[in-house]
This record gives structure tokens, sequence and C-alpha cells, in this order.
């Protein structure tokens, strides 16, 4: 299985490359940076600040050396080039943004596959009951609701709820906003309780988006398994529901659904840049909305690198969960 990962890690490297250079391309077709940044400035600045700018930007050179030396730069010196703004690090800000996404997109991800497998068994096991219904409204219900959307709704309702009890408890209980625009204790469980609660929203709004896909897939396979022969030939042998449910169909139910969760990766990526927008959580997508506001390409191609890396690892994962799931697979 070491193998087997060292040569899916080395054939990503390749992919990240072709990738790299189609998004640099379409980056360099976009609008000029520097002659939006200083376009309508009264009085106008110098021509010899401008080609300064565009030196620092390495915008005079063409594409092939621009694309030639941003890569170089990166895998030799581990420099993800300039920045429009002069003062960021792009390298130290892409890694303090990526914790900070981290932790929230692997929260919700986790939450979003219990509910998913919860729901999705619940609603096998007992088909066309009320039960199951029910879990198919909800369902499809968070399945079409845009996720800008709800998180306005989660967060307009925390702040209706904030403001009926702050009076009684003199507090605020359901933080709105992002704990780095706030004040953050300094000692560590009051910080951790911070973070934790300023989590809960944003964690909400990701999660329910992302399960309720998740779930159908679960209900349809877990379908599926029940109905085949060998679970017919497992009660045949008197083995226990719970038994039967949990070691023979659940484990081979959950295959489909390691599949679709790392393919999923990349739309909890893109939930989280609009979640991220509305809870002001200053982490990747945030990062991201700023930099194709202000076309800053080197930022631009920094996030998507890590966006890429994320979703190879999370199918890298997926296929090494499948042996653990699936005895008959193994990796040589």
């Amino acid at each position: 299985m070491i193998a087997y990962t060292i040569r899916r890690l080395l054939a990503a490297i390749p992919i990240l490359v072709v990738s790299s250079f189609i998004i640099f391309w379409v980056a360099s077709m976009s609008a000029d940076p520097i002659r939006q940044r200083f376009e309508g400035r009264n009085p106008p600045p110098p021509a010899a600040t401008i080609q300064l700018e565009r030196e620092r930007l390495n915008f005079d050179a063409g594409f092939f050396r621009q694309y030639w030396d941003w890569l170089w730069g990166l895998v030799v010196h581990q420099n993800f080039g300039p920045s429009i703004n002069s003062a960021m690090d792009i390298g130290g800000e892409l890694g303090r943004r990526t914790v900070i996404t981290l932790r929230l997109v692997l929260l919700a991800m986790i939450l979003a596959l219990v509910l998913a497998v919860v729901t999705g068994v619940l609603s096998a096991v007992r088909q066309y009951s009320k039960l199951d219904y029910t879990f198919t409204f909800l369902g499809f219900l968070f399945l079409a609701m845009p996720s800008f959307w709800l998180a306005v709704v989660l967060k307009q309702g925390a702040i209706a709820f904030n403001d009926s009890v702050e009076g009684s408890l003199n507090r605020r209980p359901i933080p709105t906003i992002n704990h780095e625009a706030s004040v953050v204790p300094e000692d560590f469980w009051p910080r951790m309780m911070d973070i934790g609660l300023h989590m809960v929203l944003p964690t909400i709004s990701l999660a329910l988006i992302t399960y309720a896909a998740l779930s159908r897939f679960q209900r349809s396979s877990m379908l599926e398994v029940l109905n085949s022969d060998y679970i017919r030939l497992a009660r045949a042998k008197g083995l226990s529901a719970r038994r039967v449910m949990v070691r023979h169909a659940l484990r081979t139910a959950l295959i489909p659904l390691t599949t679709v969760s790392a393919l999923g990766i990349a739309s909890i990526l893109g939930g989280a840049v609009v979640t991220e927008t509305v809870y002001q959580w200053r982490g990747m997508g945030d990062l991201l909305v700023n930099a194709v506001r202000d076309q800053d390409r080197y930022v631009t191609m920094g996030w998507l690198l890590v966006a890429g890396l994320f979703v190879i690892i999370g199918n890298l994962v997926a296929d090494l969960l499948y042996a653990v799931l699936d005895p008959r697979i193994r990796y040589e």
C-alpha cells in the first residue's frame, strides 16, 4: 500500500503542472491588474512607477517566461510569487488561511457524513415509511437550497435569537461573525471555546448542504445491498439483524459513499467560499474573493494549487479506504 500511495502522489505531479499551466493562461488573459490599480488616480502616477510595478510582478516578460519563473520559484524556493499587495507573503498567508478553512471544512464534512449515513440507513431499512418520506423531503429541501441563502437565513435567525435572550443572559450566545474579528481570549480553553462557538453556524451551513446529496447516495446504496443475495444468505444462516446490518450490509454500502465524498471535496471547498463570505470567516474563501476582485494572479494560483492538493489527497484517501471496507481489494 505504501508503494501504491507513492505512485499516486507522483502521478499527481503532472496533473498539478498541467492544471496550473491552464489556470495561469486563463488568468493572464484577464484585465490588466496594474492598469486597474492606477486608473483614475489624480494626479496619475509617473510612468516609471508603473514600469517598476510591472517588473516587480514580472508582467514585462512573455507568457511562457512568466509561467516558468513562477513554477521555478515555487518548486525551488517555495515562493508563490509576488502579490499585488507588496506587503503580503503569499505562502505564509496561504498557510494561515488553510488552517482556518480546514478546521471548518473537516468538521462540516464529518458532520455531513454522520448525518448522511444515519439518515440513509434508516431510510433504506424503513423504506416507504413516514420516516423515509421525512428524510427524503429534508434531503431534497436542503439539496435545493442555495448555500448562500441557507447561510444568510441561519445567520439572521441567530441574530434574532441573540436579540431575544441577550437581556436575560447578559451575552450573545451564538456568535454570527468570524472569531478573528472580535477579541479572542488568550487562555487555551477559553480560546478553544470561543473558536468552537464561532464555528457553529458556518459548520451547520456547510454540513446541511453537503449531507443532502450524500444521504441520497447512502440510501440508494443501502437498498441495493439489502436486496442482494449474500444478505439473504446471511439472514438464512441465522445471523443477528445487527450483525447483518453492521458487518455486512453497511460496510459494503459505504464504498459508493466514500467515492462520492472524495469527489465532493471540490464542491464543499466552493461552498466554503460563500459561507466564509457570509460569516466573515477569514479563511481560504475570503482570500480567493479578494484575489479575484484585485485580479491578484499569483494569490489565485496559490489558492487553486492548494485546492487541487486537497482534491488529490481526498481521492487518495478514498482509494485507500476501499481496502478497509472491502477485504477483496488489495493494492500491490
